[in-house]
């Protein structure tokens, strides 16, 4: 793929994970331009509020070249077409998310044709973290520090603190 080119990380990243992190660096060293776009999905129950995972994320992506963090509240294609953009990365961790991913991507192209997806894989060693397990961790005191990057941590500790 050619540098010069700006692709949107869509999703809900309640919390962002080292996962997450590791996806983004990637497509950095990928696209002159990465936009984290944070969902502000309101039919999703969220952990963390819109506002506290796009600082977040803005916090940890900091110094990553090129990447800036957004919020958006509509369709992702929508949002790529409002910003003039036809490429959506996405993640696959492990071969579970494939079908999801897989028909979320065949959505996106029925939808908008110009649009094209680039799936990503995080490194093995972080390949297995999703947000739900982490929360559920979290939730019940255990170490999440080799899972999520040190703000994110502290925002868990504080949210699940006795």
């Amino acid at each position: 793929m050619p540098k010069g080119r700006t692709a949107i990380y869509p999703g809900s990243f309640d919390p962002a994970t080292n996962g997450h992190l590791d996806v983004i660096q990637r497509a950095s060293r990928i696209f002159d331009r990465v936009i984290v776009a944070v969902a502000d999905n309101t039919s999703k129950k969220s952990l963390f509020a819109i506002e506290e995972r796009v600082n977040l994320l803005k916090e940890i992506t900091k110094n990553i070249k090129g990447v800036d963090v957004e919020s958006f509240d509509c369709l992702v294609i929508e949002y790529a077409r409002r910003k003039k953009i036809n490429v959506l990365i996405r993640g696959l961790r492990m071969t579970s998310d494939f079908d999801y991913e897989f028909q979320i991507a065949l959505t996106n192209r029925r939808l908008a044709q110009d649009i094209e997806t680039v799936f990503l894989m995080p490194s093995e060693h972080v390949s297995f973290v999703s947000s739900g397990l982490l929360k559920e961790v979290a939730s019940l005191n255990g170490n999440i520090s080799t899972l999520v990057p040190k703000p994110v941590e502290r925002a868990l500790k504080k949210v699940f603190a006795p």
